[in-house]
């Protein structure tokens, strides 16, 4: 028996060896090399690009009506330049790549038409948002290649930046990767009270941070590593590899959003200056908490703000994931700022746990496409568990197995809903996850506690949000219902 056990612990060593010398090889034979610099700091960093950060379009409401809002999607095939006089192949909505910000405001009413001009099936999973599952966008929500998909809901939820991309089992991680994604931006009453910096485009930016590889050619790489997901050699933010963005001495928002397949970013300044975090997934936090650096995993969301009246005009100021530059700041004219950094951002109710009916295990386990979700892999046609509609319930989740050989952890999300974190190993958890939350990040050998009430019926998702983990298995699927 020993001898057995021995002989199939060297078969999965050697098998994650040349997995990753595979990988390695890959990225270094395929990528196009990419000079370095030593900054005042001494670390180094990969050189900006000459790019200017792309902007991308609000989508227009075609509906007259102001309390009714009619916008359209397209998925469609196109063609980006990331790399002078290369083409890439890539997918996006309404364009090349990426897709518009779609804003909203709590209690409207919207109805999406979503086309696929795709030559394969796509869906589009409203990430964050609190709707029926007949329109999370889920995989049961598929949409057929030439055909379109209809759903209409209430926006029911506060202030918060959210984002949508595919749901389709056994292509969202490589979907995602060719480009769709976009951005939600939902307003309240209370938001627009603050004087916040929201001048969309101007003020207020959208930050997309994915990391992608390439070939000689400039095609797409998509490469799983066998162990973690896909991890790609250069950073994109909203789909420009370390652009520059001009500000002037002013306060200045960023939403950003972690729309990699499976890679953290632990962004900061690389003069290590503060900034604030004003929110977190599913909404601004109670007050703004001063912050170095803000570690995002893959689908979570934080708006910050940099305040660049504490530079002079030509100052450069680089954003850094750890040592790696991001994109760049270049600081231009003193003007007139207006907008306010207010002590108190939102009231948040905290979720009473006397209240939940019940607790639950959730355990995270494996590695590579060897995983699963409470010893299960992933069942179109098996209902993991039943949740009664308006039922408030703690969950605790829980990584073991495979996560001793390395694993950093998993970003856990649920659909269709926003919760609250608890505790971490039994600890309070961090200060700017003490808001709503739709994603959350389990260290290895952590148990993280949450708090969620299901107020909305139908079919919806828990699951990894490492996207080769998700399609490997680990997700379940609960329902709804009264």
């Amino acid at each position: 028996m020993k001898l057995k056990w021995g002989i199939t612990l060297i078969v999965i060593a050697l098998i994650i060896l040349v997995g990753t010398y595979v990988y390695d090889l890959n990225r270094s034979n395929d990528m196009p090399t990419q000079s370095e610099f030593p900054t005042q700091s001494g670390i180094q960093v990969e050189e900006s690009t000459n790019s200017s950060l792309p902007i991308p379009e609000l989508l227009i409401d075609s509906n007259p009506d102001e309390n009714i809002s009619d916008y359209y999607l397209s998925a469609q095939n196109g063609i980006s330049n990331f790399f002078e006089g290369k083409q890439t192949a890539t997918l996006g909505y309404n364009g090349n790549y990426l897709g518009p910000v779609i804003k909203v405001s709590n209690g409207e009413e919207v109805r999406m038409h979503v086309d696929n001009e795709l030559d394969a099936p796509t869906s589009v999973h409203w990430h964050g948002l609190v709707v029926p599952g007949s329109a999370d966008g889920g995989p049961h929500q598929l949409i057929p290649t030439q055909s379109t998909w209809e759903p209409s809901f209430t926006i029911d939820q506060p202030a918060s930046t959210l984002w949508f991309h595919p749901h389709v089992i056994g292509s969202t991680a490589t979907q995602v990767y060719y480009g769709l994604a976009g951005m939600i931006i939902v307003e309240d009453e209370n938001s627009k009270s603050l004087n916040l910096p929201d001048d969309y485009g101007i003020n207020d930016i959208p930050l997309i941070i994915q990391d992608r590889s390439f070939n000689q050619e400039g095609d797409f790489v998509y490469v799983d590593n066998m162990m973690d997901g896909a991890f790609g050699e250069y950073i994109l933010v909203n789909g420009a590899i370390t652009p520059n963005l001009e500000v002037d001495q002013v306060k200045m928002r960023f939403r950003v959003l972690n729309g990699a397949n499976a890679r953290n970013f632990n962004l900061r300044l690389e003069d290590n200056n503060e900034f604030h975090q004003i929110a977190s997934d599913g909404g601004l936090l109670e007050s703004p908490i001063n912050m170095e650096s803000l570690f995002v995993t893959p689908g979570e969301r934080a708006e910050i703000i940099i305040d660049f009246s504490d530079y002079s005009k030509g100052d450069v100021v680089r954003l850094l994931n750890d040592n790696e530059l991001v994109m760049t700041f270049i600081v231009g004219e003193e003007v007139e700022d207006t907008t306010e950094m207010p002590d108190t951002l939102a009231v948040i109710e905290k979720m009473d746990e006397s209240l939940a009916t019940n607790v639950k295990t959730i355990v995270l386990d494996g590695m590579g496409h060897m995983v699963s979700l409470n010893g299960k892999q992933f069942d179109m046609n098996r209902i993991d568990d039943n949740v009664a509609l308006g039922d408030i319930e703690i969950w605790e989740i829980s990584t073991r197995g495979a996560m001793m050989m390395g694993s950093a952890g998993h970003p856990f999300h649920i659909h269709g809903t926003q919760f609250q974190v608890l505790s971490r190993n039994g600890n309070q958890p961090y200060s700017n996850e003490q808001g709503w939350k739709d994603t959350v990040y389990v260290r290895a050998n952590e148990t993280v506690r949450i708090i969620v009430k299901f107020e909305k019926e139908g079919l919806f998702m828990y699951h990894c949000h490492i996207l080769e983990h998700e399609e490997a298995g680990m997700m379940g699927q609960l329902e709804v219902s009264e």
